[in-house]
């Protein structure tokens, strides 16, 4: 808010200065031109200005569009956007490296008990037919929150968009690969959600849930 004022305030004065330059262009003025105003003065404009500034800044946020999403994420006490998607982000990339590498425990420590025993079985499901898988995430793309909701019960679930850009192959047990191009980047939209219980002290959001969107 203070830059903000401080701008406007700057523009007024580089536009009285000009406005002075351009009275004064091609004379030769009988004084030294050196007070734009006066303490008074200033001081005056300086009050309107702050309230101008003011009055602005609230019709501006007043008029901004809230989705549902950014209503229930006021119900999120401390919630940092910035800070849960990086950490999204590094989840993202930590989930998908443990799967392919049928990490059974990092992923115990980053999904909900029920989507876990579920990458459980799909790890389980390869072994028995000794398919191994490789990934590389190359970059995310663009990520986004999607949609947000919190229960009476103050369990908290936010879904985000993921579009990321991979290499994903599956090999038998002679290495040949059965599914995938090793030299084809895919660009895969995934929407994963993860949830927290907001009763409980903790900084840790669990994934719940991951889906490929169509």
């Amino acid at each position: 808010m203070l830059a903000y004022m401080d701008l406007i305030f700057l523009g007024i004065v580089v536009a009285l200065i000009l406005y002075k330059l351009n009275s004064v262009l091609g004379t030769r003025p009988s004084k030294p031109f050196i007070k734009i105003v006066n303490k008074q003065e200033f001081d005056r404009l300086y009050r309107m200005l702050s309230q101008n500034a003011e009055e602005f800044a609230k019709l501006s946020e007043a008029k901004l569009p809230q989705t549902p999403a950014d209503a229930e994420l006021q119900k999120i006490e401390n919630f940092n956007k910035t800070d849960f998607l990086r950490r999204v982000s590094k989840t993202f990339e930590m989930v998908l490296e443990a799967f392919a590498a049928q990490d059974k425990e990092t992923l115990k420590m980053l999904t909900t008990s029920k989507l876990c025993k579920k990458f459980d079985e799909l790890i389980d499901e390869r072994k028995a037919q000794n398919i191994t898988a490789e990934s590389d995430l190359i970059k995310i793309d663009e990520m986004k929150i999607k949609d947000v909701k919190v229960s009476d019960k103050g369990l908290a679930k936010i879904a985000v968009e993921i579009v990321s850009s991979q290499i994903n192959v599956l090999k038998n047990a002679d290495a040949e690969i059965i599914e995938g191009d090793e030299n084809f980047v895919q660009q895969i939209t995934d929407v994963w959600t993860f949830e927290k219980d907001l009763n409980k002290e903790t900084p840790v959001w669990l994934l719940s849930s991951t889906k490929k969107k169509q």
